[in-house]
């Protein structure tokens, strides 16, 4: 029982807290994604930060002295992630959708970095941003679009 708490080389406790975080910062974001009916949403947004808050933490005993590793695992999680987003971006006709799953998915792995280093801050941060963003602009964007496609079926003959 107290190898569970911290003795010798087995820490559970700061690694659970760190994903319980990352997971709890990313669940709205899931939340929205999902209550907007996107191809990502309430398991993937968590997931997602959990997956890189692990891979930081797993990562940290392998570059304690050099943050130059640690920098080179950061970067190719931001790689990975733009390429999870890329592939929530459709084209369609003349329009693309998935861009804010897109753009939701890459944030929400930076979420999960910055759990996994420990600066819940940053963390805390981004998730805010992203979750007002995403329940503020939703409606205006349906608004916005609303009063595009009235002005495309409006009658221009008379000019």
């Amino acid at each position: 029982m107290e190898q569970l708490f911290g003795t010798d080389d087995f820490y559970v406790v700061p690694h659970l807290v760190a994903l319980v975080v990352a997971y709890a910062l990313a669940f709205p974001i899931g939340w929205n994604r999902e209550h907007e009916e996107r191809s990502a949403g309430l398991r993937t947004f968590p997931l997602v930060a959990v997956a890189t808050c692990g891979f930081i933490q797993t990562a940290e005993g392998l570059t304690d002295s050099s943050p130059e590793a640690m920098a080179r695992i950061v970067e190719g999680l931001i790689t990975g992630m733009g390429f999870i987003g890329g592939g929530a971006i459709l084209r369609q006709e003349d329009s693309v959708k998935g861009t804010a799953t897109a753009a939701s998915l890459w944030v929400t792995g930076a979420i999960g970095v910055s759990a996994g280093l420990g600066s819940y801050d940053v963390a805390v941060m981004l998730s805010l941003v992203t979750v007002i963003t995403l329940w503020i602009f939703s409606p205006l964007n349906r608004i916005g679009r609303g009063a595009e496609k009235g002005r495309e079926g409006a009658d221009t003959s008379a000019e």
